[in-house]
């Protein structure tokens, strides 16, 4: 089950998404197949990919047929090549084909969040440098989609709007500029994990280092740019070290650019929302 969500709050999702996809009953299954009739289902990897779900995809099975079986012949975090059978279920017939849609979409959609986030942290490897993800995230699948990215290898953000201080471009105008937002921000330390502001440009910046923020998001900057301002968080006297992070137009092509430019964070919007599902298939065969 996965680390970030207890087992009632994973069945109640699950629950949820199964009601979705079931309808009124799934009368083709109902009608063509016996409730004796039990059956076997086989996991195949199409390709090569970072398995991540796999034991939400043992979950659904379970909650239509608590006799299910599984075996895990692999798990979370692991690379797979294609050809590979990271689990087998036994279980009704019904309940294989039933939860089928559900349990595959949830395995591809998070192993495809794995598979991305793996591409990013490989690309900075020997670095000092993080890869992190965004609240650009599918709604309802947020815990799911950040567990995901950490079984890839990354690092997650901020989990909601209650954990941390992140004043952006809108903040800053409406609050009257950068001073003025991290003046006001600071009422938030008792409940706040760190208070980070975003700058994009090198006069923001110095304007953000006079408050001493806990992180400084250096957005939509080019490397160069990035560089210089990491330099000037590093000569700035401040009593915690403050962290950097660099956001916006960052691809697996430029990514490694960005870690060699000294920021501590880098995040990658891009391995939630834009993390193309991978290649699964449900093999199922009777008993």
């Amino acid at each position: 089950m996965s680390p970030i969500l207890d087992a009632s709050a994973c069945h109640n999702l699950l629950r949820s998404f199964l009601a979705e996809d079931i309808g009124a009953g799934d009368i083709t299954t109902e009608t063509t197949v016996s409730t004796m009739q039990r059956a076997r289902g086989e996991v195949v990897a199409k390709s090569q990919m970072v398995l991540a779900g796999i034991e939400l995809f043992a979950e659904v099975f379970h909650l239509l047929d608590i006799a299910t079986k599984v075996e895990f012949v692999s798990h979370d975090g692991e690379e797979l090549a294609a050809g590979k059978i990271p689990a087998i279920v036994n279980a009704s017939a019904r309940a294989l084909l039933t939860g089928e849609r559900v349990a595959l979409n949830l395995l591809q959609r998070l192993s495809g969040v794995a598979t991305l986030t793996r591409k990013f942290v490989r690309a900075i490897e020997g670095t000092e440098a993080e890869i992190l993800d965004t609240r650009k995230t599918t709604p309802g699948l947020r815990a799911l989609e950040k567990y995901a990215v950490r079984v890839g290898g990354g690092r997650n953000h901020r989990k909601d709007l209650g954990e941390a201080v992140l004043i952006k471009e809108n903040h800053i105008r409406l609050s009257g500029g950068v001073s003025a937002a991290l003046i006001a921000a600071q009422v938030a330390r008792g409940r706040a994990r760190w208070i980070e502001i975003e700058v994009t440009n090198l006069d923001e910046l110095r304007a953000a280092l006079t408050h001493n923020p806990d992180v400084i998001l250096l957005d939509n900057m080019s490397t160069s740019l990035v560089r210089q301002a990491v330099e000037q968080v590093r000569k700035h006297p401040a009593p915690n070290k403050i962290r950097t992070e660099a956001s916006g137009g960052i691809t697996l092509h430029n990514v490694r650019e960005f870690a060699e430019a000294g920021v501590d964070w880098i995040s990658v919007g891009a391995v939630t929302h834009s993390a193309p599902a991978v290649d699964l298939s449900f093999e199922i065969e009777p008993e």
